[in-house]
């Protein structure tokens, strides 16, 4: 469990299948994420058992951004190497924009770089989504490259 001012950043637990499902099952989300389809609820309880295989062997890992003891979002490593690792993060509609996605991702980043020793973390984010451009590059990443629809921003640690 990792804890910050406001928020804490835990594994997924069995209790967290109906927040799962929500998140994961709400069209309005896939514009952010990978997956453009329905997970059964049969299929989430796979993921959460599956969950608890260490990063170094999964190669990815899903903390759960806790506020009040109510989960509010989902933080996701992916693509797991010792020299990058891709950082993704989810935050419920009523949630936004309150300074939780911004906490989790400079507790992960400690996380990632203090504890893991990744050189570098990276993100790609639709052109179009501007809230997380703008989320990112305040969380200290830097946009070092664009295509017709991807923005590639890049992290490193602070020296």
């Amino acid at each position: 469990m990792l804890k910050g001012n406001n928020i804490i950043l835990r594994p997924l637990k069995n209790t967290d299948l109906d927040f799962l499902h929500h998140i994961e099952n709400n069209a309005d989300n896939w514009q952010f994420g990978g997956d453009r389809r329905i997970f059964s609820k049969s299929e989430l309880i796979d993921y959460i058992l599956n969950s608890k295989t260490d990063i170094e062997l999964s190669k990815q890992f899903r903390f759960v951004i806790v506020l009040n003891n109510l989960p509010v979002g989902f933080i996701d490593l992916f693509n797991y190497r010792k020299s990058r690792v891709g950082l993704g993060i989810i935050i419920t509609d009523n949630q936004r924009r309150k300074g939780y996605a911004s906490e989790a991702i400079n507790i992960i980043s400690d996380y990632i770089f203090n504890t893991l020793k990744v050189a570098k973390i990276y993100a790609n984010i639709h052109k179009d989504n501007l809230a997380s451009i703008k989320l990112f590059t305040s969380c200290n990443f830097q946009i070092k490259n664009k295509n017709n629809e991807i923005i590639f921003l890049v992290k490193f640690p602070n020296i």
